[in-house]
């Protein structure tokens, strides 16, 4: 302890205690962040990355890798088709989404949100397919189980979301549909089904 009495030396201690203490500290949070982590989880976020920069083939492959790790990674599946969608391959993003909707159907416990609102988004984004092929009365009947399971999704983007758009109304699938169940009502050859400057503002949905 004699040698704490010197300033140099007591400084030179305070230092290394502290570059311990940040280290121990780091490997606590990987450890933790480990441990609450499912497979997968890295490559499905540099998937989403992938999408927000609308590089769809990419972000597939980023995804595919995921998969690999952690097949049925719902996470993964939903942004596999969120990109197929980006690359208007339609058919192959249905199929990724049906398959999605009944593996979560048929493995979703009911207290877990996180899932409900991924099932809520898949139904989201298979209506959005339907819509956009011209199967409208498919398209409402997978709104309308968005709508019930997920009320916050099916009102579209908040506040912030609408700002960053530049865009006062946004699309949601509540709005739209309601105007495929009024359309769907008239006479078939007074029903006005696709409106392109409104259709064009339609999202695609990732689970939050």
């Amino acid at each position: 302890m004699i040698g704490l009495k010197n300033p140099r030396i007591v400084k030179r201690f305070i230092f290394l205690m502290g570059i311990a203490t940040f280290i121990m500290f780091s490997v606590w949070m990987m450890i933790n962040n480990y441990k609450g982590a499912t497979g997968g989880d890295y490559e499905v976020r540099q998937g989403d990355i992938l999408l927000s920069d609308e590089k769809y083939v990419e972000a597939i492959k980023a995804f595919d890798k995921a998969l690999a790790i952690q097949p049925n990674h719902r996470g993964a599946l939903s942004g596999q088709a969120v990109a197929l969608m980006g690359l208007k391959k339609y058919k192959e993003a249905e199929s990724v989404l049906s398959y999605l909707i009944a593996y979560l159907i048929k493995t979703l416990s009911p207290d877990d949100p996180t899932g409900k609102g991924a099932l809520a988004a898949a139904y989201a984004n298979r209506g959005i397919i339907q819509d956009r092929r011209g199967f409208y009365e498919a398209a409402l009947k997978d709104y309308v189980e968005s709508i019930r399971l997920d009320r916050d999704l099916a009102d579209g983007p908040g506040v912030i979301q609408r700002i960053l758009r530049y865009d006062k109304k946004p699309s949601s699938i509540l709005g739209r549909a309601n105007y495929i169940y009024e359309q769907l009502k008239l006479p078939k050859a007074e029903r006005v089904m696709r409106v392109p400057e409104e259709d064009a503002k339609q999202l695609r949905y990732k689970p939050r």
